[in-house]
């Protein structure tokens, strides 16, 4: 990884994000400078209204920027279209999401395969991606149970093999631990540092979590809509 290391995947240059409810303008981000690099392992932490899951919406071309540019892969995201950027959340983007987000309806398997049906991969090469991945998050032999016979750590695991089955440019984690046990965690972050390391996967986090922060290689803070800390490990 350390060839990759300097590449930059996410760019947010001077990023600004107004909402308005009814009169009153929030200002969720006020001016963001960040950059991550290829196959970083990154916590964005800060106190709630922070601006850290505002950030992590406009990273996925969730919401656009009141003003400021966002890139991924060198691309700015206010250049794309609707068709482009959804385009661009199914290839190059991977969510995991708190409340994990997986279709009832599907089983383990189904949910971790979407995204690739609706790339059009063969159903033989998706099969043998798939079973690959649920094999490496621990879930060989519940391909075939649905989320509500699944445990909700169980969930999260496919919702990471979701998220990394297309070999997305980045990963994005949404508070992924908030609504499982410290053990569960702990597992689940140990599985993600995994497939960071092994695959190169780019994790960006958005936290509360301190167990999370000290995992990532690198803290980012935010505060008020700016970064306040930034620290390597």
């Amino acid at each position: 990884m350390s060839s990759t290391a300097s590449t930059p995947i996410v760019e947010l240059h001077n990023v600004k994000k107004v909402y308005q409810q009814g009169n009153v303008e929030v200002h969720a981000l006020r001016g963001l400078c960040l950059t991550v690099n290829q196959g970083e392992f990154v916590a964005i932490s800060g106190p709630s209204g922070s601006g850290k899951t505002t950030t992590l919406n406009l990273i996925g071309a969730l919401d656009r920027p009141t003003s400021g540019q966002v890139k991924l892969e060198g691309r700015d995201l206010s250049e794309l279209g609707a068709g482009e950027l959804s385009r661009l959340r199914r290839d190059r983007i991977g969510f995991v999401f708190q409340a994990y987000n997986l279709m009832p309806v599907l089983t383990a398997y189904e949910n971790a395969e979407i995204v690739l049906a609706l790339q059009g991969m063969a159903p033989a090469a998706r099969r043998e991606r798939v079973m690959a991945l649920l094999g490496d998050v621990g879930l060989k032999g519940l391909e075939g149970r649905r989320p509500d016979e699944l445990s909700g750590g169980q969930q999260q695991r496919v919702a990471i093999a979701r998220a990394i089955a297309a070999d997305p440019a980045v990963v994005l984690a949404d508070e992924p631990t908030a609504n499982v046990d410290s053990e569960t965690a702990e597992m689940l972050l140990s599985l993600m540092e995994k497939l960071n390391r092994e695959r190169g996967a780019t994790f960006i986090f958005s936290t509360h979590d301190p167990r999370v922060i000290q995992w990532a290689r690198r803290s980012v803070r935010v505060v008020d809509g700016r970064v306040q800390s930034d620290k390597g490990k």
